[in-house]
Protein backbone atom coordinates (compact mmCIF):
# COMPACT_ATOMS: atom_id res chain seq x y z
CA UNK A 1 0.00 0.00 0.00
CA UNK A 2 1.11 3.35 -0.83
CA UNK A 3 2.24 5.74 2.24
CA UNK A 4 -0.42 7.80 3.28
CA UNK A 5 1.98 9.24 5.90
CA UNK A 6 4.65 9.09 9.17
CA UNK A 7 3.70 9.17 12.54
CA UNK A 8 5.74 9.52 15.90
CA UNK A 9 3.84 8.10 18.70
CA UNK A 10 4.98 8.64 21.99
CA UNK A 11 3.68 7.01 24.89
CA UNK A 12 4.33 8.48 28.32
CA UNK A 13 5.34 6.51 31.67
CA UNK A 14 2.27 6.79 33.50
CA UNK A 15 0.14 5.28 30.67
CA UNK A 16 2.36 2.49 30.27
CA UNK A 17 2.96 1.06 33.75
CA UNK A 18 -0.40 2.03 34.97
CA UNK A 19 0.72 4.71 37.74
CA UNK A 20 3.77 2.52 38.53
CA UNK A 21 2.29 -0.99 38.94
CA UNK A 22 4.17 -2.40 36.58
CA UNK A 23 3.31 -2.55 32.47
CA UNK A 24 -0.01 -1.94 31.57
CA UNK A 25 0.09 -4.84 29.01
CA UNK A 26 -4.09 -4.97 28.32
CA UNK A 27 -3.69 -1.71 27.14
CA UNK A 28 -0.21 -1.86 25.41
CA UNK A 29 -1.57 -4.57 23.55
CA UNK A 30 -5.07 -2.13 22.49
CA UNK A 31 -2.48 0.68 21.36
CA UNK A 32 -0.53 -2.02 19.33
CA UNK A 33 -4.01 -2.89 17.26
CA UNK A 34 -4.65 0.21 16.29
CA UNK A 35 -1.37 0.97 15.48
CA UNK A 36 -1.35 -2.15 13.13
CA UNK A 37 -4.41 -0.81 11.52
CA UNK A 38 -2.89 2.38 11.20
CA UNK A 39 -0.54 0.66 9.11
CA UNK A 40 -2.99 -1.37 7.19
CA UNK A 41 -3.78 2.49 5.77
CA UNK A 42 -0.65 3.22 4.91
CA UNK A 43 0.23 5.61 7.89
CA UNK A 44 4.00 4.38 8.87
CA UNK A 45 4.47 4.17 12.60
CA UNK A 46 7.79 4.69 14.84
CA UNK A 47 6.72 4.09 18.35
CA UNK A 48 8.62 6.40 21.21
CA UNK A 49 8.36 4.73 24.41
CA UNK A 50 9.03 6.00 28.00
CA UNK A 51 8.90 3.22 31.03
CA UNK A 52 11.81 1.62 31.01
CA UNK A 53 13.17 3.01 34.13
CA UNK A 54 9.03 2.95 35.57
CA UNK A 55 9.10 -0.82 34.77
CA UNK A 56 12.63 -1.04 36.53
CA UNK A 57 11.34 0.85 39.21
CA UNK A 58 8.42 -2.19 39.55
CA UNK A 59 10.83 -5.00 39.32
CA UNK A 60 13.46 -3.92 41.87
CA UNK A 61 10.17 -3.13 44.09
CA UNK A 62 11.78 0.67 44.65
CA UNK A 63 8.15 2.93 45.09
CA UNK A 64 10.12 6.08 44.59
CA UNK A 65 12.13 7.22 41.64
CA UNK A 66 15.54 7.88 42.47
CA UNK A 67 17.94 11.09 42.51
CA UNK A 68 21.06 9.31 41.71
CA UNK A 69 21.87 9.24 38.04
CA UNK A 70 23.43 5.90 38.40
CA UNK A 71 20.35 4.72 39.99
CA UNK A 72 18.38 5.49 37.55
CA UNK A 73 20.86 4.17 35.00
CA UNK A 74 20.39 0.59 36.46
CA UNK A 75 16.44 0.78 36.46
CA UNK A 76 16.37 1.71 33.37
CA UNK A 77 18.80 -1.63 32.29
CA UNK A 78 16.32 -3.72 34.70
CA UNK A 79 13.28 -2.09 32.69
CA UNK A 80 14.67 -2.25 29.32
CA UNK A 81 14.25 -6.19 29.38
CA UNK A 82 10.76 -6.31 30.08
CA UNK A 83 9.58 -2.70 27.72
CA UNK A 84 11.06 -4.09 24.99
CA UNK A 85 10.16 -7.57 25.32
CA UNK A 86 6.14 -6.02 26.11
CA UNK A 87 6.49 -4.79 22.81
CA UNK A 88 7.62 -7.03 20.98
CA UNK A 89 5.05 -9.77 21.94
CA UNK A 90 2.50 -7.62 21.52
CA UNK A 91 3.18 -6.50 17.74
CA UNK A 92 4.10 -10.26 17.36
CA UNK A 93 -0.17 -11.00 17.23
CA UNK A 94 0.60 -9.44 14.34
CA UNK A 95 2.88 -11.10 12.66
CA UNK A 96 4.86 -7.64 13.53
CA UNK A 97 9.21 -7.67 14.68
CA UNK A 98 10.11 -4.86 16.68
CA UNK A 99 13.10 -2.89 16.77
CA UNK A 100 14.87 -1.39 19.84
CA UNK A 101 16.65 1.78 18.83
CA UNK A 102 18.39 3.79 21.88
CA UNK A 103 19.49 7.08 21.65
CA UNK A 104 21.51 9.72 23.00
CA UNK A 105 21.87 13.61 22.18
CA UNK A 106 25.06 13.10 20.71
CA UNK A 107 23.82 10.13 18.46
CA UNK A 108 21.74 13.35 16.04
CA UNK A 109 24.17 16.36 17.03
CA UNK A 110 27.16 14.34 15.30
CA UNK A 111 26.37 14.51 11.87
CA UNK A 112 27.39 10.94 10.82
CA UNK A 113 26.17 8.99 13.57
CA UNK A 114 22.78 11.50 12.87
CA UNK A 115 22.62 9.39 9.01
CA UNK A 116 23.36 5.99 10.61
CA UNK A 117 20.67 6.46 12.94
CA UNK A 118 18.39 8.06 9.84
CA UNK A 119 19.13 5.64 7.61
CA UNK A 120 18.52 2.63 10.25
CA UNK A 121 15.28 3.64 11.12
CA UNK A 122 14.48 4.05 7.18
CA UNK A 123 15.45 0.94 6.22
CA UNK A 124 13.40 -0.86 9.77
CA UNK A 125 10.49 1.27 8.36
CA UNK A 126 10.92 -0.31 4.91
CA UNK A 127 11.57 -3.93 5.91
CA UNK A 128 7.83 -3.56 8.18
CA UNK A 129 9.31 -3.28 11.51
CA UNK A 130 8.08 -1.10 14.03
CA UNK A 131 11.01 0.55 15.66
CA UNK A 132 10.74 1.45 19.64
CA UNK A 133 12.77 4.46 19.83
CA UNK A 134 13.91 5.22 23.72
CA UNK A 135 16.64 7.54 25.29
CA UNK A 136 19.97 5.47 26.15
CA UNK A 137 19.33 5.74 30.18
CA UNK A 138 21.92 3.29 30.64
CA UNK A 139 24.93 4.93 29.32
CA UNK A 140 23.91 8.69 29.12
CA UNK A 141 24.99 11.19 31.60
CA UNK A 142 23.52 14.61 32.81
CA UNK A 143 25.19 16.12 29.82
CA UNK A 144 24.08 14.63 26.59
CA UNK A 145 20.76 12.91 28.04
CA UNK A 146 17.25 14.60 26.51
CA UNK A 147 15.72 15.35 29.78
CA UNK A 148 12.27 13.63 29.01
CA UNK A 149 10.88 11.19 26.35
CA UNK A 150 8.51 14.24 24.66
CA UNK A 151 11.91 15.94 23.34
CA UNK A 152 13.57 13.07 22.33
CA UNK A 153 10.07 12.25 20.30
CA UNK A 154 10.33 15.38 18.63
CA UNK A 155 14.10 14.89 17.29
CA UNK A 156 12.96 11.56 16.03
CA UNK A 157 10.53 13.10 14.62
CA UNK A 158 12.55 15.31 12.54
CA UNK A 159 15.03 12.64 12.07
CA UNK A 160 12.87 10.57 9.89
CA UNK A 161 10.52 13.75 8.25
CA UNK A 162 7.75 12.59 9.85
CA UNK A 163 4.60 14.78 9.04
CA UNK A 164 3.21 14.05 13.10
CA UNK A 165 4.04 13.75 16.18
CA UNK A 166 1.39 12.16 18.57
CA UNK A 167 2.23 12.77 22.49
CA UNK A 168 -0.02 10.57 24.32
CA UNK A 169 -0.73 11.57 28.03
CA UNK A 170 -2.84 11.28 31.15
CA UNK A 171 -4.46 14.23 30.38
CA UNK A 172 -6.70 15.04 27.66
CA UNK A 173 -4.85 17.84 26.08
CA UNK A 174 -3.37 21.31 26.74
CA UNK A 175 -6.14 23.55 28.88
CA UNK A 176 -5.97 27.11 29.44
CA UNK A 177 -5.41 26.83 33.34
CA UNK A 178 -4.68 23.65 35.18
CA UNK A 179 -7.88 20.89 35.08
CA UNK A 180 -6.83 19.57 38.58
CA UNK A 181 -7.29 22.68 40.32
CA UNK A 182 -10.00 24.16 38.10
CA UNK A 183 -12.95 22.07 36.72
CA UNK A 184 -14.42 24.69 34.18
CA UNK A 185 -10.93 25.26 32.56
CA UNK A 186 -10.98 25.29 28.55
CA UNK A 187 -9.58 22.99 26.18
CA UNK A 188 -6.97 24.73 23.86
CA UNK A 189 -8.01 22.61 20.76
CA UNK A 190 -5.93 24.18 18.12
CA UNK A 191 -2.87 26.68 18.24
CA UNK A 192 0.27 27.75 16.48
CA UNK A 193 3.24 25.03 18.16
CA UNK A 194 5.23 28.40 18.17
CA UNK A 195 2.43 30.63 20.01
CA UNK A 196 4.40 31.97 22.91
CA UNK A 197 1.02 31.62 25.00
CA UNK A 198 0.99 28.05 25.15
CA UNK A 199 4.15 28.33 27.73
CA UNK A 200 2.25 30.27 29.81
CA UNK A 201 -0.57 27.96 30.14
CA UNK A 202 1.86 24.46 30.78
CA UNK A 203 2.05 23.59 33.97
CA UNK A 204 3.98 20.94 35.51
CA UNK A 205 3.76 17.33 35.51
CA UNK A 206 1.31 15.35 37.28
CA UNK A 207 3.07 12.46 38.18
CA UNK A 208 6.38 11.43 39.66
CA UNK A 209 7.01 8.73 37.50
CA UNK A 210 8.05 10.56 34.35
CA UNK A 211 10.65 13.45 33.49
CA UNK A 212 8.56 15.29 31.50
CA UNK A 213 5.31 17.84 31.87
CA UNK A 214 3.08 19.68 29.74
CA UNK A 215 5.34 22.55 29.32
CA UNK A 216 8.06 19.71 27.77
CA UNK A 217 5.08 18.53 25.21
CA UNK A 218 4.64 22.38 24.43
CA UNK A 219 8.56 22.69 23.93
CA UNK A 220 8.45 19.65 21.64
CA UNK A 221 5.60 20.02 19.25
CA UNK A 222 7.39 23.44 19.01
CA UNK A 223 10.44 21.24 17.81
CA UNK A 224 8.87 19.49 15.79
CA UNK A 225 7.28 21.96 14.13
CA UNK A 226 10.63 23.36 12.78
CA UNK A 227 10.56 20.07 10.89
CA UNK A 228 7.18 20.64 9.78
CA UNK A 229 4.94 18.24 11.93
CA UNK A 230 1.86 18.63 13.41
CA UNK A 231 1.60 17.69 16.89
CA UNK A 232 -1.13 16.16 18.93
CA UNK A 233 -1.25 15.80 22.25
CA UNK A 234 -4.44 13.88 23.58
CA UNK A 235 -5.27 11.07 26.33
CA UNK A 236 -3.57 7.81 26.17
CA UNK A 237 -5.99 6.47 28.29
CA UNK A 238 -7.72 5.10 25.40
CA UNK A 239 -6.61 4.13 22.06
CA UNK A 240 -9.48 5.08 20.14
CA UNK A 241 -7.50 8.75 19.74
CA UNK A 242 -4.93 6.90 16.97
CA UNK A 243 -8.27 5.83 14.85
CA UNK A 244 -9.87 9.59 15.71
CA UNK A 245 -6.87 11.78 14.82
CA UNK A 246 -6.08 9.21 11.54
CA UNK A 247 -10.52 9.90 10.72
CA UNK A 248 -9.39 13.86 10.73
CA UNK A 249 -10.87 14.44 14.34
CA UNK A 250 -8.81 16.03 17.28
CA UNK A 251 -9.53 14.46 20.29
CA UNK A 252 -6.53 16.57 22.16
CA UNK A 253 -4.66 19.22 21.23
CA UNK A 254 -3.68 19.62 17.87
CA UNK A 255 -0.41 22.04 17.32
CA UNK A 256 0.21 23.73 13.65
CA UNK A 257 3.78 24.24 12.28
CA UNK A 258 4.11 27.04 9.98
CA UNK A 259 5.59 24.77 6.85
CA UNK A 260 5.36 21.35 5.52
CA UNK A 261 8.05 18.57 6.42
CA UNK A 262 10.07 18.91 3.20
CA UNK A 263 10.23 22.67 3.24
CA UNK A 264 11.34 22.66 6.90
CA UNK A 265 14.40 20.55 6.29
CA UNK A 266 14.92 22.12 2.89
CA UNK A 267 14.82 25.56 4.60
CA UNK A 268 17.56 23.84 7.82
CA UNK A 269 19.82 22.39 4.88
CA UNK A 270 20.27 25.28 3.17
CA UNK A 271 21.38 27.56 6.02
CA UNK A 272 22.46 25.35 8.42
CA UNK A 273 26.04 23.85 7.37
CA UNK A 274 29.11 24.84 5.28
CA UNK A 275 29.71 23.32 2.58
CA UNK A 276 32.56 21.13 3.44
CA UNK A 277 33.91 19.79 -1.09
CA UNK A 278 32.53 20.01 -3.99
CA UNK A 279 31.25 17.37 -6.29
CA UNK A 280 30.92 18.37 -10.27
CA UNK A 281 27.81 16.72 -12.25
CA UNK A 282 27.59 15.72 -15.69
CA UNK A 283 24.77 17.19 -17.72
CA UNK A 284 22.43 14.46 -16.83
CA UNK A 285 22.60 14.39 -13.38
CA UNK A 286 22.86 18.17 -13.43
CA UNK A 287 19.37 17.80 -15.42
CA UNK A 288 17.51 15.51 -13.22
CA UNK A 289 18.52 17.69 -10.02
CA UNK A 290 17.23 20.90 -11.68
CA UNK A 291 14.18 19.53 -12.59
CA UNK A 292 13.08 16.72 -10.20
CA UNK A 293 15.00 17.02 -7.19
CA UNK A 294 16.07 13.14 -7.57
CA UNK A 295 18.82 11.89 -5.34
CA UNK A 296 22.14 12.61 -6.65
CA UNK A 297 24.08 8.95 -7.65
CA UNK A 298 27.73 8.32 -7.82
CA UNK A 299 27.39 7.54 -11.69
CA UNK A 300 26.36 11.11 -12.12
CA UNK A 301 29.62 12.68 -10.79
CA UNK A 302 32.48 13.57 -12.94
CA UNK A 303 34.73 14.68 -10.44
CA UNK A 304 35.23 15.39 -6.52
CA UNK A 305 36.82 18.15 -4.95
CA UNK A 306 37.91 18.94 -1.46
CA UNK A 307 38.28 17.24 1.97
CA UNK A 308 35.22 15.82 3.62
CA UNK A 309 33.82 13.56 5.99
CA UNK A 310 30.54 11.13 6.06
CA UNK A 311 27.18 13.88 6.43
CA UNK A 312 29.51 17.12 5.72
CA UNK A 313 28.01 19.45 3.61
CA UNK A 314 29.04 19.54 -0.13
CA UNK A 315 28.34 21.66 -3.03
CA UNK A 316 27.15 20.25 -6.43
CA UNK A 317 28.11 22.20 -9.52
CA UNK A 318 27.74 21.54 -13.15
CA UNK A 319 30.60 21.59 -15.59
CA UNK A 320 30.03 25.18 -16.06
CA UNK A 321 30.84 26.19 -13.06
CA UNK A 322 26.94 27.03 -12.51
CA UNK A 323 26.07 26.03 -8.45
CA UNK A 324 23.32 23.82 -8.50
CA UNK A 325 22.31 22.02 -4.96
CA UNK A 326 24.15 21.36 -1.70
CA UNK A 327 23.48 18.30 0.44
CA UNK A 328 24.94 16.16 3.26
CA UNK A 329 26.68 13.60 1.84
CA UNK A 330 26.92 9.36 2.26
CA UNK A 331 30.45 9.23 2.04
CA UNK A 332 33.88 10.79 2.79
CA UNK A 333 35.85 12.27 -0.05
CA UNK A 334 38.04 9.31 -0.89
CA UNK A 335 35.29 7.27 -0.65
CA UNK A 336 33.41 9.40 -3.18
CA UNK A 337 36.53 9.48 -5.85
CA UNK A 338 36.68 5.89 -5.84
CA UNK A 339 33.11 5.43 -6.66
CA UNK A 340 32.63 8.47 -9.25
CA UNK A 341 31.08 7.56 -12.56
CA UNK A 342 29.91 3.82 -11.50
CA UNK A 343 26.36 2.33 -11.21
CA UNK A 344 24.97 2.04 -7.80
CA UNK A 345 25.42 -1.87 -7.87
CA UNK A 346 28.81 -1.22 -8.46
CA UNK A 347 29.54 0.32 -5.32
CA UNK A 348 30.17 -2.81 -3.13
CA UNK A 349 32.93 -4.05 -5.71
CA UNK A 350 34.58 -0.72 -5.85
CA UNK A 351 34.46 -0.33 -1.85
CA UNK A 352 33.95 -3.57 -0.38
CA UNK A 353 30.75 -2.54 1.49
CA UNK A 354 28.06 -0.09 0.98
CA UNK A 355 26.77 3.06 3.18
CA UNK A 356 24.01 3.86 0.59
CA UNK A 357 23.02 3.83 -3.12
CA UNK A 358 22.80 7.07 -3.21
CA UNK A 359 25.75 9.74 -2.73
CA UNK A 360 23.17 12.63 -1.60
CA UNK A 361 19.86 11.25 -0.85
CA UNK A 362 16.80 13.67 -2.21
CA UNK A 363 15.75 13.78 1.34
CA UNK A 364 19.14 15.65 2.07
CA UNK A 365 19.49 17.86 -0.36
CA UNK A 366 18.53 21.54 -1.48
CA UNK A 367 18.20 22.85 -4.64
CA UNK A 368 19.63 26.01 -5.33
Amino acid sequence: MARQGRWVIKIGSALLTNNGQGLDCALMQSWVDRMVDLKRQGIEVVVVSSGAVAEGMTRLGWQKRPASVHELQAAAAVGQMGLIQAWESRFQTHGLHTAQILLTHDDLSDRKRYLNARSTLEALIGLNVVPVVNENDTVVTDEIRFGDNDTLAALVANLVVADRLIILTDQNGLYESDPRNNPSAEMIKEAQASDPHLYEVAGDSGSGLGRGGMITKVRAAELAARGGAKTNICSGRSPDVLVQIAKGENPGTLLHPDTSPMNARKQWLAGHLQMRGKLILDDGAAKRLRETGASLLPVGVMHVEGEFSRGEMVLCEDQHGERIAGGLVNYDAWEATKIARKKSGEIQQALGYINEEELIHRDNLVIF
